[in-house]
């Protein structure tokens, strides 16, 4: 996969959602394809796990799931929570809901050559479960990497705006600093991107 690739996987998705055919929420990305190239080519290895968000079409073609395998899900309206076990792929629906499961996979994996890749959006990432997690996470130095993709959304709402004045930054150092102990210990990836597309739909795309 290169970033054309990704960029017209998810085109062809937005066209064909337009057509009502796809009867059921999705969240289409853009704008973090060479970003998402990086980190996978700097952390993924292909015995690892991914535990994905809600926007997981460009995760799931990175791990090297097909991609009609992953149209043929969306299509049955499947698109916010695909799971593809034979691939160590995993998502939810619910607002950070795989994050804890993810770092309860990652115990597991202390001693081994493996790790977990947990995806979390922006407003995930404020959340309490997001907090407990990273910080067990750290403190038992699991072999995981949490990947924040800030597009400054909360579904419809601008995240900074609703979450108040402590800047993503600001808490972004505070957990950096217990990472880097070893090569496959905990570590917290952040990057920003903007979108330049519709954020989620219902049947037809929407923004508040």
């Amino acid at each position: 996969m290169n970033t054309q690739d990704l960029i017209a996987f998810e085109k062809d998705i937005e066209e064909t959602y337009k057509t009502g055919i796809v009867r059921g929420p999705i969240h289409l990305r853009n704008g973090n394809e060479e970003v998402l190239l990086g980190i996978f080519k700097s952390y993924y290895r292909n015995d690892d796990f991914v535990f994905s968000t809600w926007a997981n079409h460009l995760h799931a073609l990175l791990v090297g799931i097909p991609p009609e395998k992953i149209k043929a899900r969306i299509l049955e309206g499947e698109s916010m929570a695909m799971n593809f076990p034979s691939h160590r792929f995993y998502t939810s629906a619910i607002v950070g809901g795989i994050i804890p499961i993810a770092v309860g996979v990652a115990n597991t994996l202390k001693g081994t050559n493996q790790r977990v890749l947990c995806f979390i959006g922006d407003m995930a990432f404020r959340t309490g479960i997001a907090h407990e997690s990273i910080m067990y996470a750290a403190a038992h130095n699991l072999p995981i990497v949490f990947v924040i993709e800030d597009n400054g959304r909360s579904v419809g709402t601008p995240t900074q705006e609703v979450w108040g004045s402590i800047k993503i930054d600001t808490l972004i150092s505070f957990y950096r600093q217990f990472s880097g102990k070893d090569t496959n210990g905990f570590e917290i990836v952040y990057y920003k991107y903007e979108l330049d597309g519709p954020h989620s739909g219902v049947g037809q795309f929407v923004s508040f």
